[in-house]
């Protein structure tokens, strides 16, 4: 009898242990969703419940305090789910994630190859697509634009491990570049466009020198006051870049010497026999920025499994370590940053060839931020998920444009949304340089360091 009680004592026992941490889970979850809401209301309280209308005596604030609520049941009902259903704490649950992501790294490496060659393929038969307007060509220029953009940021952030805050220095030194020697001495956009990646390269290089030694915060400040720099220079540097007023009538690319012009000499459609459409400049413009955007592509591809792109993953992965194996970190950084820079230089060039008009406006921190974010959203490292991100992101404005102030609110709710859901990118596998054996397995971005610089 003492034994039956003794096993049903500890049986009821073991069950109300089994029963405990769930109701003090749930009202962790519980609390913790409530505190969360409540910051969430107090901040909604300032962006989304108050709102300015015209009214006869002038200006009056509209109280909306249901978009308050809103806030607070959406964060609320979102983070209590989060807590029971994704941040549990299971004590089996690294061991298995870490199997099925390398499973699932060995799936997705022939996948990222397939889908590589489907977004090159659609890229190239886009315009000509029924849909394909003028709207949805300036749109795909534009992320072309920044997919170039990403990938030379991509080879100082996610090869070299180096945080660079002022990307947009580069940016703009090739925009301004193109501008005053096209200008000034004549020269054609063949002709400037490798002479603005090159003086971006050098610009990328003078910033290297003075952040050798510095890592982390220190370096993001510094590259982030390079391009405060830079704007207010080309702000306050009138006679040469014109200042707040830009420059304008900046010289359009040629096919040959033909120019996309409906009168003049030696113009596009009538040598070729064609009827005048502004969208010829369109097409014209497409491909140039395709071009160099696969030419981005390549060069960085090549470059990561060429010894200067293993010195970069392996001062990403750990400096000192680095230093002892014999590799200079002072050739690695500047490497890094004058590589990153021309292709900042050639984006900029581009930027300034197609608007004809450039300013300093262009060229804030947002840009560095955008481009940045593209990076880390589409996984450190991976080429492939920078395209996407910059997909996501760019044609992302243009989907949420018709909701005026809550596009940037919705836009940000999602980018944190794919953070927790993908915390290493979207891309979260990574194909090694160097691997052993005969068979290449992509390895999770889980065992890859972001770096310390």
């Amino acid at each position: 009898m003492s034994d039956t009680t003794a096993t049903a004592t500890t049986t009821a026992t073991a069950a109300q242990g089994r029963r405990t941490p769930r109701r003090s889970l749930v009202a962790q979850a519980l609390q913790e969703s409530f505190f969360a809401g409540l910051l969430a209301a107090v901040l909604a309280s300032f962006i989304l419940g108050v709102k300015t209308v015209d009214a006869p005596g002038g200006l009056q604030l509209q109280y909306r305090w249901h978009w308050v609520l809103y806030a607070f049941a959406i964060v609320s009902v979102g983070r209590f789910l989060l807590i029971l259903f994704w941040w549990r704490r299971d004590a089996k649950l690294p061991a298995v994630l870490g199997a099925a992501s390398a499973g699932a790294g060995r799936a997705i490496a022939p996948l990222g190859k397939w889908v590589g060659l489907a977004l090159v393929a659609f890229a190239f038969i886009f315009p000509f697509m029924p849909f394909t307007g003028r709207y949805e060509l300036d749109i795909a220029i534009l992320v072309l634009t920044y997919v170039l953009l990403g990938w030379g940021l991509n080879v100082v952030v996610g090869y070299a491990g180096l945080l660079d805050l002022g990307y947009v220095a580069f940016y703009a030194v090739g925009a301004y570049s193109y501008a005053l020697l096209a200008k000034t001495f004549g020269l054609g956009f063949w002709t400037v466009l490798p002479l603005a990646g090159i003086l971006a390269a050098i610009w990328g290089m003078i910033l290297g020198f003075p952040v050798l030694r510095l890592r982390g915060d220190y370096l993001a400040i510094v590259t982030l006051a390079f391009g405060e720099i830079i704007r207010v220079v080309l702000l306050n540097w009138q006679s040469v870049t014109g200042g707040p007023d830009g420059i304008t009538g900046i010289p359009r690319p040629t096919f040959f010497g033909l120019e996309f012009k409906r009168f003049g000499e030696n113009t596009f459609h009538e040598f070729f026999g064609l009827e005048y459409s502004p969208m010829h400049r369109l097409y014209f413009l497409y491909f140039i920025i395709l071009v160099l955007a696969m030419i981005t592509f390549f060069v960085t591809n090549r470059l990561r499994r060429l010894p200067v792109g293993r010195a970069w993953e392996a001062m990403r992965e750990d400096e000192i370590a680095c230093r002892s194996l014999g590799i200079n970190p002072t050739n690695t950084k500047l490497t890094a940053f004058a590589i990153g820079a021309f292709f900042g230089g050639l984006g900029g060039s581009f930027f300034a060839t197609r608007q004809g008009f450039i300013s300093p406006e262009s060229f804030t921190f947002i840009e560095s931020a955008i481009i940045l974010a593209i990076v880390v959203l589409g996984g450190l490292g991976s080429q492939i998920g920078v395209a996407i991100a910059a997909i996501v992101m760019i044609g992302g404005f243009e989907v949420f444009r018709g909701l005026e102030e809550y596009r940037m609110l919705l836009f940000g709710l999602l980018m944190v949304v794919i953070m927790v859901w993908k915390p290493r990118g979207l891309v979260s596998t990574r194909m090694p340089t160097i691997f052993l054996g005969k068979e290449k397995k992509a390895i999770s971005s889980d065992y890859v360091g972001e770096g310390s610089g």
